[in-house]
């Protein structure tokens, strides 16, 4: 077996998003929306269930955490869209 010398050395961090979403980016992002969107409901309809207030309130924060995930994911892409005229590829 070989094994890879460490150079040592980091690829650099992207500075701006490229200007086209591939396919494989689009699914991914598609996803994300969909597990937040799903955990957020979940959350909802769990802490509507509860009769533990303390736990009630804690899902209810989850449900928020969730539902601010959604949000920043779509105002992301459309802000990014809207600057950069971005394409699906």
């Amino acid at each position: 077996m070989q094994q890879q010398q460490n150079t040592g050395t980091q690829q650099g961090m992207m500075q701006q998003p490229p200007s086209v979403i591939t396919t494989k980016d689009h699914l991914y992002l598609t996803d994300m929306l969909s597990w937040n969107l799903l955990a957020m409901k979940k959350a909802h309809f769990f802490a509507s269930q509860c009769s533990d207030q303390e736990l009630k309130a804690e899902l209810e924060k989850v449900g928020k955490m969730h539902e601010q995930h959604y949000s920043r994911i779509l105002t992301h892409l459309n802000t990014n869209q809207k600057a950069t005229g971005a394409q699906l590829q």
